[in-house]
């Protein structure tokens, strides 16, 4: 006999449907799996005889031929276990659909070998890309249930077991159906580091409200012990909440990856990623015989945070240059080729050189030229060139750190957070004929309608172009910049005050660090 169950694979972020076709016949008992099944859907022979035991059918002792259709691609993960063992009992008669109830509907879910279903992996964006295809129905998880909830329109039956999922199927007892209501489930924030916490330093906190309320990406050079990490750290806390798109977006990518909570299956906060400088370049963008989301798709709508940045290697380095630009990565393989959103802000931290003193007016700097144009010379020109803040940080005096002294506190990260979600409303009332909500975003054929310089403001653009020689990334990216600092200071127009603070964040301390 013959049974047909839907469900679908994942390639990337991409879901593709996929027709699982199982065969029970006449001859010596075999379990074959064809349609380019990867190893995990070959071993799910095991689980599924268990798991149907377990629940009282009777695993057919005949020959059994699952077909995964088409059969011209790569299929992989646990989440087949539960459409075979479906479409293995509905073929044997144990299970007899009722009406037209396997029409628009798919099924996924990993068996144990007691019969349970147990939560996958990219159960979201499994779902979203059923729905585009005409599914309006899933069988899934109980644990993936409240991931899926954020895709409107479907209609979810979250299952414990593969008795009662069969028992559903049947019209015998039915799952309680649960309405995906199309938004992400309300989520409490989780604590951030604040900035009242870091004193002084001033120039610095502006700095990283410009780069919050722009999403432009920022480096910040300095002597050990001035704060650097703490003002990276504390960057996600002020940028603009999270649409409930962001939280879709957001949300598969940890789902493909695995790291969602099950206490909450969904990300409520912008991203925040911190890798050590021993990572290699395929963590950084994704990769590995099963391609999965690097760490610049975790940081997607958030913030990757690269500290000590002269530590890692050139090539991990260098790999950031295009999704700089593009928003997202491209990973080729020889059967597929995957792209995986990348639009995070790059926020930097570095010492001016090996000792970590080189322009510092206490303590000496021990290295000699030679090391400190080798160690700047670890970044790449073309990287540095695309990050828009560059922001040199000096040593503390002792009046700034005083724990025993009455010192009034800076601005609060919630201050500084309704300064920067003024700004970027502004973003969005301007680009509301655009896909973009962010100045860092506007792309340079629309930077002549939406960043309009006077002549006094066009001539100290065209002095700094030929004083400090700016490529023409560079000059795109200072308007940007000028852009977002008018938005901060609710003007229309761009000033030449606007133009000059932007300035001041073009000319860093690198170029002195080079000898240039």
């Amino acid at each position: 006999m013959y049974a047909r169950v839907r469900t679908a694979s994942l390639y990337g972020l991409e879901s593709r449907e996929v027709h699982v076709e199982v065969d029970v016949g006449n001859g010596l008992p075999s379990f074959s799996v064809v349609g380019l099944a990867n190893q995990s859907i070959r071993e799910a022979k095991e689980r599924i005889h268990a798991a149907i035991d377990h629940c009282g059918y009777r695993f057919p002792q005949k020959r059994i031929t699952v077909n995964l259709s088409p059969a011209n691609r790569k299929k992989e993960g646990s989440h087949f276990d539960l459409p075979i063992a479906a479409g293995l009992l509905i073929s044997t008669g144990q299970i007899v659909p009722e009406g037209e109830a396997l029409i628009d509907t798919a099924m996924i879910g990993e068996l144990t070998l007691d019969g349970r279903l147990e939560p996958i992996e990219g159960a979201l964006p499994l779902v979203i890309g059923m729905q585009r295809r005409g599914v309006r129905k899933v069988v899934l998880p109980i644990g993936n249930c409240r991931e899926a909830e954020s895709v409107k329109g479907m209609v979810l039956y979250p299952a414990e077991t593969l008795l009662q999922a069969g028992e559903h199927i049947t019209g015998f007892r039915r799952i309680a159906p649960v309405a995906a209501c199309g938004s992400p489930p309300n989520a409490k924030e989780e604590a951030v580091p604040d900035f009242c916490d870091i004193r002084g330093q001033e120039m610095v906190k502006r700095a990283a409200v410009v780069a919050a309320a722009g999403a432009h990406g920022m480096l910040m050079v300095g002597p050990p012990g001035v704060g650097k990490t703490m003002v990276g750290k504390r960057i996600p806390g002020i940028m603009p909440s999270l649409t409930d798109q962001e939280k879709l977006d957001i949300t598969q990518i940890y789902s493909i990856a695995g790291l969602l909570d099950p206490a909450m299956p969904v990300v409520a906060r912008r991203p925040f990623r911190a890798p050590h400088h021993s990572l290699s370049s395929a963590a950084m963008t994704g990769g590995g015989s099963r391609p999965r989301p690097g760490e610049i798709s975790l940081a997607h709508h958030g913030v990757l945070f690269l500290d000590e940045l002269p530590e890692f290697s050139r090539q991990t380095l260098d790999t950031l240059r295009q999704p700089m630009e593009e928003g997202c990565v491209t990973i080729s393989r020889v059967q597929d080729t995957l792209t995986f959103p990348a639009r995070f802000v790059l926020v930097a931290a570095m010492n001016p050189c090996r000792c970590g003193y080189y322009g510092d007016p206490v303590k000496p700097c021990t290295c000699t030229e030679t090391d400190r144009l080798k160690y700047a010379g670890k970044v790449s020109g073309p990287l540095l060139d695309r990050i828009d803040l560059h922001i040199g940080m000096e040593r503390m005096v002792y009046g700034d750190i005083d724990a025993e002294r009455e010192i009034k506190a800076g601005k609060s990260s919630h201050a500084l957070r309704d300064e920067v979600e003024e700004a970027n409303m502004r973003q969005k009332q301007r680009y509301s004929s655009l896909s973009i909500e962010f100045n860092a975003q506007l792309p340079p054929d629309k930077i002549g309608t939406f960043c309009r310089l006077n002549d006094s403001c066009r001539k100290l653009v065209k002095d700094a172009f030929s004083r400090w020689s700016l490529s023409a990334r560079a000059y795109h990216r200072l308007l940007r910049v000028a852009r977002t600092v008018a938005d901060l200071s609710g003007s229309a127009s761009i000033t030449e005050d606007h133009i000059l603070e932007a300035l001041g964040y073009r000319v860093p301390d690198m170029s002195r660090m080079r000898g240039l």
